[in-house]
């Protein structure tokens, strides 16, 4: 892969390939590499993986690190990699920023993959109570591994993965930790998912603790106009990495190299 970083823009990764390019958007305490297993699947097609602002290699980029900012983020980071034609493909928190990068309709999208996305509409219980609680998550290297082995994950990963994640979420600034939890996750964007206009496919895991089925047929589904759903079986919150395979046949189904 080719490594850009400027100074003003996240890292990211772009591997050329047949298009549309797909442009991958971690979760809340993951990165670029959150995807490796997925890309790897993918061989022959041109992608971009993105370290948000605050995590990982783009750890020293100044903040705030809000939802609208990663949004502004990824668009910049589509432009400085010559990206014209793609699809954008969100994990939880990056399914929220995905969905306001869709909803100013850039020119070139072709359509959107929500990955056990947050929704546009939170969800009745992320409370204050819960929101305060999930902003210590990542506080230690205890909390990190009680939340994978408990509440991300609904199958058994390989040890090495298991490093990974915990690595991914110890990498985050004091604000990217603090500013999904305790303020994104809460917003309601849900006008903005009206805007979008392109073809999205939500793919739900069987056993998601954190965006259960239920939440995102009732809280997401409704606002997306051209939106089909999909459920993979056995997998928890962490579907990028606990059936790697099966999310990329389909991405792949859904937007076919061309």
């Amino acid at each position: 892969m080719n490594t850009a970083q400027q100074q003003s823009l996240p890292a990211y990764d772009h591997r050329p390939g047949t298009g549309p390019t797909l442009v991958f958007l971690h979760y809340w305490g993951g990165s670029a590499r959150t995807w490796d297993l997925v890309v790897d699947r993918l061989a022959g097609r041109d992608t971009l993986t993105v370290d948000f602002r605050g995590w990982s290699r783009s750890r020293d980029l100044a903040g705030p690190c809000t939802l609208r900012r990663l949004a502004d983020d990824t668009l910049a980071v589509i432009a400085d990699a010559g990206v014209t034609d793609h699809v954008l493909v969100g994990h939880s928190m990056g399914g929220k920023v995905a969905q306001l990068v869709a909803a100013t309709r850039p020119v070139g999208l072709r359509g959107i993959v929500l990955v056990g996305s947050a929704p546009a509409k939170p969800a009745a219980g992320v409370t204050p109570e819960y929101r305060e609680t999930l902003s210590h998550a990542y506080d230690s290297d205890e909390s990190v591994a009680g939340a994978r082995d408990h509440v991300l994950t609904a199958t058994q990963l390989p040890e090495a993965i298991k490093s990974r994640i915990a690595a991914d979420s110890r990498a985050g600034t004091d604000a990217a930790r603090a500013e999904w939890p305790l303020r994104g996750i809460a917003e309601d964007i849900s006008e903005h998912t009206r805007r979008i206009s392109v073809p999205a496919l939500v793919v739900a895991g069987e056993n998601d603790r954190v965006e259960p089925v239920d939440v995102l047929v009732g809280n997401l589904m409704p606002y997306l106009s051209e939106g089909d759903f999909t459920v993979i079986p056995n997998t928890g919150h962490l579907i990028p990495l606990e059936a790697p395979a099966d999310l990329a046949d389909a991405i792949t189904a859904f937007a076919p190299a061309t």
